[in-house]
């Protein structure tokens, strides 16, 4: 008998079956070990039996598409709460939808086919760049897949990965897969008591950490967690030698014995429309929920979103990326692993320290295709390119002023369909956005993006008068990533593009002005919550539309956009829904020193605000501190204030700084649709909202229960006095 597998173009590689009771025959050293080209051609299952897969007599067999079909059954078809379960795959008629499922192993096997000895993993190790090949890349997964078999990982058992960003972060997910666990990733700054209560739901055998200090927080909890069978650390040296507690080194050598066939029969059970994944919500209100993905969510999102993208084959044009935002968040799998390893693109790994500065210095090395930013991300590097810029000559801002003010009207004549660039564009290219482009490191970089999070149109206004439209994308978790997407010549500012091809969308009871629930179909919906089967049923409903608990709209042109949450709507006492994101949001447009403004007054008279200055932050603790940022300081002198800290503004309630804050929050309410939307009281903290005060979840996201509850007693000032007329002497708090 003999064993085909199709690579590129319908070539196909044949060889002999392997002794039967040898199978995967051990390489030359005969150590266990198979050779790379062996596992990669006699991994592959006979070509009879694979989907869509040409036989050597030239038939086109496929799969019976019938048990993933989903044509209008009944919803529960379409989730389970089990790990174990399947679902009914939404598949579509013709188009992207219909295309043929795929495992995580079909789509990884296929890219080695494709892209075998060219760069898919860069490591920077003592200044040099240490890179992995797939075929390599490939081989480091099946001897992880092993090594996880050998510690006793049990089919739909999770396998935690706790730390930064890094190829063994990578390898152990897929290894996690391929040996029929779940991948299951942990934000590196959860408390001890969030990673059991992750280890635990997901019935944890094995947990990966990167370091001691995430070791400790597995060690604390470790008796706590009945399944757990094995801890490996790989970011550096073991400090203390424990029962069950592994190096990296010693971690990929222990599958040395397992049989390859042994793996490659677990690899075969596995189904498209089982899962694979799970990701964690961040939990903003309440406890997080495992959102569970199939092998189908990630492998046919990779590919609808690259084709989406027009992302080139990399044999045309490799693709770059960075690889620093936390990789237990579906945005940076989906970009880091799951889109390159369907297009061939390199992964370049940034230290360990990129959000405390190093980021720009790693993407000035590496000069990215295409980089995603959280708001944040972007924000800061605003806030540095403006403080450079404040230090630059007269003449030299005068120039800047003229290109931005160029780049920002002809870019928007662009985004409203205009093509031809005016003489002066072109001349402001020449001296000014080039320059920035190189200088930041995104001068190859032809797609910029931001989501999982709300960004201010100052910052997209900011970039895009530099010629760098930053775009935004949007999705969930529960989506697999992304939904909706803009493209570089298809955008609109504040707007998350539109739907990507095989995904629908419906706007769910709309009102009078068109605005309702943001709902989801298509084959990247999730199965459902593990364990959680009243939340499933929240979220996807008879007719199997996922419910974002997004508020938005489409405009005439299909470009959708977001105007709030349904569970962050204001109810005042009067009854009116007031969505809170729009009103703050021209609040942080109109006042450039506000960093965080929180809308409150649920069930209350009046509306009132909490607001906090932008400030220096502590680049090792993360914390916010009192020190303002230049931008800021410049802005007081410009009020007439000398102040340098926000103890200083809020301590003698400086007089020039709230009067600029009360006439900032007096525009935004001429603007009110009604008398119920205007802010009448607001108050300036004494610190910033942040990560490590609790008020920002891991993606930046404003916890608003948490600051609710933080600042209660402010919130409580607002409303002491209800009946005191409101006017601008008394409407910050006293």
């Amino acid at each position: 008998m003999r064993w085909t597998m199709l690579c590129e173009s319908d070539a196909r590689v044949t060889l002999a079956e392997p002794d039967p009771t040898a199978y995967f025959n051990s390489g030359p050293q005969g150590n266990g070990e198979v050779a790379l080209d062996d596992v990669l051609l006699s991994s592959a299952t006979r070509s009879d039996e694979v989907p869509g897969i040409k036989t050597a007599e030239g038939t086109n067999k496929k799969p019976d598409m019938h048990s993933f079909r989903a044509s209008s059954p009944p919803a529960s078809s379409l989730w389970t709460t089990r790990r174990d379960g399947e679902v009914k795959l939404r598949m579509e008629e013709q188009g992207v939808g219909s295309e043929v499922p795929k495992t995580i192993h079909e789509l990884f096997r296929e890219a080695v086919c494709k892209y075998r000895d060219r760069y898919a993993l860069a490591s920077k190790k003592d200044g040099q760049w240490i890179k992995l090949t797939y075929k390599t890349y490939y081989h480091e997964c099946w001897k992880a897949a092993k090594s996880f078999l050998k510690l006793g990982l049990e089919r739909f058992h999770g396998v935690c990965i706790l730390g930064f960003n890094s190829a063994e972060w990578f390898i152990a997910d897929i290894g996690a897969i391929l040996a029929g666990g779940f991948a299951v990733g942990i934000y590196a700054t959860n408390s001890p008591e969030a990673c059991h209560y992750v280890a635990e739901n997901c019935s944890a055998n094995v947990v990966v950490v990167e370091n001691d200090k995430q070791l400790q927080k597995i060690l604390e909890i470790r008796r706590r967690l009945p399944h757990l069978k094995a801890i490996v650390q790989y970011g550096e040296e073991i400090k203390e030698k424990r029962p069950g507690l592994y190096s990296w080194s010693e971690f990929m050598a222990l599958g040395k014995d397992i049989p390859d066939l042994q793996l490659r029969e677990i690899i075969e059970s596995q189904k498209p429309n089982q899962c694979c994944t799970l990701i964690y919500t961040s939990g903003t209100t309440g406890q997080p929920k495992g959102v569970m993905l199939s092998h189908d969510n990630l492998t046919w999102t990779a590919v609808a979103a690259g084709r989406f993208l027009m992302l080139a084959n990399t044999k045309e044009q490799e693709e770059v990326v960075v690889s620093y935002l936390p990789l237990s968040h579906i945005a940076a799998q989906m970009c880091d692993i799951w889109v390159p390893i369907a297009y061939g693109a390199q992964v370049f790994f940034a230290q360990p320290d990129a959000l405390k500065g190093s980021l720009i210095d790693t993407i000035r090395e590496v000069r990215p295709t295409a980089f995603l930013g959280v708001p944040r991300v972007w924000e800061k590097i605003e806030e540095k390119m403006k403080s450079i810029g404040a230090r630059s000559s007269v003449f030299g801002r005068r120039v800047a002023s003229w290109a931005k003010e160029v780049g920002l009207q002809t870019n928007l004549k662009r985004m409203n369909g205009y093509s031809e660039d005016p003489v002066n564009f072109r001349l402001a290219r020449h001296l000014v956005y080039n320059r920035v482009r190189k200088a930041l490191g995104l001068d190859r970089c032809m797609r910029c993006y931001t989501g999982a999070a709300p960004v201010s149109r100052e910052t997209l206004e900011f970039f895009l008068s530099l010629n760098i439209p930053v775009l935004e994308l949007y999705g969930m978790s529960e989506s697999s990533g992304p939904h909706t997407m803009s493209l570089p010549n298809v955008f609109k500012l504040t707007s998350c593009g539109k739907e990507l091809e095989g995904c629908r969308t419906l706007i769910h009871n709309p009102d009078a002005d068109g605005v309702g629930e943001i709902c989801f179909s298509g084959r990247h919906i999730f199965m459902g919550y593990l364990n959680m089967e009243e939340k499933t049923r929240e979220a996807i409903d008879e007719e199997g539309w996922l419910h974002s608990g997004d508020l938005g709209k489409h405009d005439k042109d299909g470009f959708l956009f977001i105007t709030g949450r349904i569970k962050e709507l204001i109810i005042t006492a009067g009854g009116e829904n007031i969505p809170p994101v729009p009103i703050e949001d021209a609040v942080k447009d109109a006042l450039p020193i506000i960093s965080n403004a929180m809308l409150v007054g649920d069930r209350a008279k009046f509306l009132a605000m909490l607001l906090t200055l932008k400030c220096k932050v502590n680049a090792e603790t993360g914390e916010p501190g009192d020190e303002l940022t230049p931008e800021v300081i410049k802005y007081c002198q410009k009020l007439g204030s000398k102040a340098t800290k926000v103890s200083e503004i809020i301590s003698n309630k400086d007089q020039a700084v709230y009067a600029a804050i009360q006439k900032g929050i007096a525009a935004v309410n001429e603007r009110a649709v009604s008398n119920a939307q205007k802010i009448q009281k607001w108050v300036l903290l004494e610190k910033d909202f942040s990560l490590a005060g609790g008020e920002l979840g891991p993606t930046m996201k404003l916890k608003r229960p948490v600051v609710t509850k933080k600042y209660k007693d402010e919130i409580a000032q607002f409303y002491a006095e209800v009946e005191t007329p409101t006017t601008p002497e008394n409407a910050f708090q006293q």
